[in-house]
């Protein structure tokens, strides 16, 4: 089953069971997917729906800083509450020690000597791992071990 016929299944039990937090984040996600397909003018692969996801998560947590901010502790739960839900949806993440380790053998094979080849080792590790790890903690990961 795709992730896309995943969030549609789900859609239906929630909209059955009246959870509204559900139906209202998936109904939003499915809305994201579509615009996304009408865009690129072809029906989405996971890897896309990933990307999606991906996009609605990182707005998710951009709003929980500017509640946080603003002092409305009450909508930056929400936005939690919503981040969460979407992150069910994305496989599992590797750990940053695992992250560590891809990162090095990354370096070796670029034959990369310091931050000036950041894109490159960072380029290498997302076109072979990209739905599995973090972008920021990559970039995190990879500029650690670059200015050592």
């Amino acid at each position: 089953m795709t992730i896309k016929e995943q969030i549609e299944k789900d859609f239906l039990e929630a909209y059955k069971a009246h959870d509204e937090l559900r139906v209202s984040v998936l109904r939003m996600l499915k809305s994201s997917i579509k615009n996304a397909e009408i865009d690129k003018k072809t029906e989405l692969n996971d890897s896309d729906v990933i990307a999606v996801l991906k996009k609605e998560i990182k707005q998710r947590k951009d709003s929980i800083e500017a509640y946080k901010e603003a002092g409305r502790a009450e909508s930056a739960e929400q936005e939690t509450k919503e981040m969460e839900l979407l992150s069910s949806y994305l496989p599992s993440q590797m750990s940053e020690e695992d992250i560590r380790t891809i990162a090095q053998e990354a370096i070796t094979q670029t034959g990369a000597s310091g931050m000036q080849d950041m894109g490159k080792v960072i380029g290498s590790i997302m076109q072979k791992h990209g739905d599995s790890v973090d972008g920021g903690t990559v970039s995190k990961v990879v500029k650690e071990l670059l200015s050592n």
